[in-house]
């Protein structure tokens, strides 16, 4: 009698992929070390003068004109003469120009004022691929290196954002918001998990996957008739920013792509709200699930007291392509239904911005000469317009002119 022969027995799943997970880990380390040698932690590099001028609302005559004169900080100058500085030169001459060129109608220190509100920026959509992490990464950038205080808060478990800053939340055992969220006696303030990044005048609070312990946490605490907090979880958010109000004028949330107690928690804490949509219509369908589901639970809860009171909301167009067709139709659609509710610029897709993401950066960190001139031009041409864009959406809240 012959015995059949037994199939090999499956792998563990678990056992592999945890494996599997350790050694993507350990490859990614490897790429940091050499990306950024000596101590795995990002720079930053120099900016030309065309850059400083344009962050600094400058000419770049002004810039060149104040060097010959010997004033400000003293750029490196290559054999052909161009300028370029240092980050923390561009702050310095911010400063400087401040100082000495400072009148009623222009200020180069853009620093909140008395009577001026911090804001809250919530970067939303509950569809992957949107652009959302992009869109949070760069105009938080922007906005430090136009001279604000930034705090950009990395909500999504996955820490895209928490990565493209240099942080590998396995490794480094950064702690992230939950540490300020969470319901029991070790809750911590902010101030204890804001990390520095390489650009001055931004801060992170990093991202790591206990993050989602507050989805299964907060529903229980709202279930506990002898805690009061559960039911106004919405509040924690704000809680937690009141502890450094005075230390940002504007801080930007990468919120996860699903419409959870994290992003609900974010929304009641914003002052303004920025949807990323990407112009096509499986996307558009998938954002009007996201606006019916998000309309019906915040009345639902604003019941006990939630409320979210926006300075603005707006739709951005991400990855748009203007030359397809289809893409330009349904912004055209978008046009027609959001009106003054959709920036006028749009965040163009561009290879780029794709390219600088797979070394775990951001276009205001490559340097142009690593691209095609005319494709990187177009782009930080598309990210800074809509920056910019944003930008003035802030001061208006201000009520700046």
């Amino acid at each position: 009698m012959t015995i059949p022969k037994q199939a090999p027995a499956e792998p563990d799943f678990a056992q592999e992929i945890l494996e599997q997970g350790e050694l993507i880990s350990d490859k990614l380390h490897m790429l940091r070390l050499e990306q950024y040698p000596p101590n795995a932690e990002k720079g930053l590099r120099l900016f030309s003068s065309a850059e400083v001028a344009e962050f600094l609302g400058v000419t770049q005559n002004h810039i060149k004109k104040l060097h010959l004169e010997g004033k400000g900080p003293e750029p490196l100058v290559s054999a052909s003469g161009r300028r370029s500085y240092t980050v923390d030169q561009m702050t310095e001459l911010r400063q400087f120009l401040d100082k000495h060129g400072r009148s009623d109608f222009k200020r180069y220190v853009p620093h909140r004022r008395q009577g001026e509100e911090m804001q809250v920026i919530s970067v939303v959509n509950f569809k992957g691929g949107s652009g959302k992490t992009t869109t949070t990464a760069h105009l938080a950038q922007y906005l430090a290196l136009t001279g604000h205080r930034v705090l950009v808060i990395d909500l999504d478990p996955q820490a895209s954002l928490t990565a493209l800053h240099g942080i590998q939340p396995e490794l480094d055992k950064n702690p992230s918001l939950f540490e300020a969220l969470r319901y029991d006696e070790h809750r911590r303030s902010i101030k204890d998990v804001i990390q520095k990044t390489n650009f001055p005048g931004l801060d992170i609070v990093p991202a790591n996957l206990e993050l989602q312990e507050y989805e299964y946490e907060t529903p229980l605490a709202a279930a506990n008739s002898s805690s009061p907090e559960g039911r106004v979880f919405f509040t924690r958010i704000s809680k937690a920013l009141t502890e450094v109000n005075d230390r940002y004028d504007v801080v930007v949330i990468d919120c996860p792509p699903q419409l959870g107690y994290l992003t609900l928690t974010a929304l009641t804490a914003s002052t303004s709200v920025l949807i990323t949509v990407h112009p096509q219509m499986l996307d558009i369908m998938s954002m009007s699930q996201f606006l019916l589901m998000l309309g019906g639970i915040l009345q639902s809860i604003r019941s006990v007291g939630a409320q979210v009171r926006l300075n603005w909301f707006r739709y951005l167009v991400t990855r748009y392509e203007p030359t397809d067709g289809p893409q330009a139709q349904m912004v055209g659609f978008m046009q027609a239904m959001f009106n003054k509710r959709l920036l006028t610029n749009q965040m163009v897709k561009s290879t780029a911005i794709s390219d600088a993401g797979i070394t775990k950066q951001t276009l205001y960190e490559v340097e142009r000469n690593q691209f095609t001139r005319s494709t990187y031009d177009r782009a930080m041409a598309s990210l800074n317009a809509v920056n910019g864009e944003i930008m003035s959406l802030i001061h208006k809240a201000w009520g700046r002119r």
